[in-house]
């Protein structure tokens, strides 16, 4: 089993920067026979500040892994939901698509142990700062922040019945299966410390603490509705015009939204209707590549994606190097909109409809495209309508940064709605018809921990 074999092994605990330190020089033939494997570094190389620093870059660069430096549950969480559709040769992503996926899916078994190492990297980071470099403060904040926002993204995306095993002392402590709200409140703490290290004046600090602000009033979103308050409250002070990013590079990783849409073409932005004939109609899907939105432009073609088979939708809003804005000041506006709305007052209503008009005025550059001012939006009348309303335009303003899934989940969860008012529902257009998934499963690999023994349950 793949997580805690490596957690033995040291290999989920190694910043990449460290790693670089085994070369091989000249070597004699016995030395080749005995060569040193790079992904175990021993412990003495990390018992340092310069050490203790090169473990945060191992957890930034695992923390990059789960958002859009590799193939992630933002993009497959689009595939359960309704961002992207399937162009792919791999059975893995039809069946995710398809909202039928099974619990030895090889690309949701990699997901999930990347958001594993997301926890771990910066958790032996955290540690090794504290001792041998307690002044970077800041780092540790981020590290922190790393942390909470891979549980987060965990209580997201898969079921009941998350383990989170961890490192104690050099060994390995298996978890035991945590409920999605278990899993946020150990997001919720972690966050918590982020904001309390990033505590400073400096740059950084006031960057890492308005992320994990924004991010903790995202888990307190998904806790329930009795949050939502104090969500807002953490968020007011964060300008629209903020964003915490992830940059890439051609020797240290590209844009994996950029590369497994627009180059590789095994995503197509999602349809409805669907088919190479636009003739199959999808329940409860947004028409993201027909909508003429400008917040999500879409280029359609003849030409067909990896699969051979279906006509491409592609979309500019990433390049090869465009940096992913993880958290951004949007985030912080859907919050307060959220909030207001749930009051169910007039003045809770006119507050967020004027939140989202002021975003319509004068939208914020998203990615590579710069929005054109959309038209004002007016109350659709009823409290039902207005919560469709406003995650109909949170879906176009956050496409594809890994909140769509959780906020399907969030409406059947919080709002009385069922899966099938809710995600794709219908003939699928590659056959068959869309099952029932709204979540993903922790895969069977995860049975090799002993107090695993499935997922508790598959409900939102």
């Amino acid at each position: 089993m793949r997580l805690h074999t490596s957690f033995a092994r040291g290999a989920l605990l190694r910043a990449s920067t460290i790693a670089s330190l085994a070369l091989v020089g000249a070597c004699s033939t016995g030395d080749l026979l005995e060569v040193e494997d790079p992904d175990i570094i021993d412990a003495g190389q990390t018992q340092s500040a310069e050490g203790a620093l090169g473990l945060a870059n191992g957890g930034l660069d695992a923390f990059r892994n789960i958002t859009a430096g590799n193939e992630s549950t933002w993009l497959f969480g689009g595939l359960l939901a309704d961002e992207w559709a399937t162009s792919s040769t791999f059975p893995q992503n039809d069946e995710t698509d398809q909202r039928r996926i099974q619990t030895n899916n090889g690309q949701v078994t990699s997901m999930l142990y990347r958001l594993y190492r997301a926890r771990s990297r910066p958790s032996e980071a955290i540690t090794a700062l504290n001792k041998f470099n307690p002044t970077q403060r800041p780092v540790i904040a981020e590290m922190y922040l790393a942390k909470g926002f891979a549980e987060m993204q965990l209580a997201l995306d898969f079921c009941n019945g998350i383990p989170l095993s961890d490192v104690v002392d050099g060994k390995l402590v298996e978890g035991a299966p945590l409920t999605n709200q278990q899993v946020f409140a150990r997001a919720s703490s972690d966050l918590d410390s982020a904001i309390a290290f990033a505590n400073g004046t400096d740059a950084k600090s006031v960057q890492v603490a308005r992320a994990a602000r924004v991010v903790k009033a995202r888990v307190l979103m998904a806790v329930g509705s009795n949050q939502y308050a104090a969500a807002a409250a953490l968020v007011t002070a964060v300008p629209t015009s903020f964003t915490y990013q992830q940059g890439f590079s051609l020797t240290g990783g590209t844009n994996t939204i950029w590369g497994q849409g627009l180059s590789a073409r095994r995503y197509v932005v999602g349809a409805n209707p669907e088919g190479n004939s636009r003739n199959i109609v999808i329940q409860n899907a947004l028409p993201f590549s027909s909508a003429n939105d400008p917040r999500v432009p879409v280029t359609r073609s003849n030409s067909l994606g990896q699969d051979g088979l279906t006509a491409i939708r592609t979309t500019n809003i990433w390049g090869q190097l465009t940096s992913i804005d993880v958290v951004h000041g949007i985030d912080a506006r859907m919050i307060e909109a959220e909030a207001a709305l749930a009051l169910n007052t007039p003045a809770g209503v006119t507050q967020w409809l004027a939140i989202h008009n002021a975003l319509r005025a004068a939208p914020p550059k998203l990615g590579e495209v710069q929005p054109a001012a959309l038209p004002p939006l007016t109350d659709p009348g009823t409290q039902a309508a207005r919560v469709t309303l406003h995650f109909t335009e949170k879906a176009y303003w956050t496409f594809s940064r890994g909140q769509r899934l959780g906020d399907l989940r969030r409406l059947i969860r919080q709002y009385g709605r069922t899966q099938d008012q809710v995600f794709p529902v219908g003939i699928h257009f590659k056959g068959g018809n869309y099952g029932t998934d709204v979540n993903f499963p922790i895969v069977v690999d995860e049975e090799n921990n002993s107090l695993f023994k499935g997922c508790l349950d598959r409900n939102a």
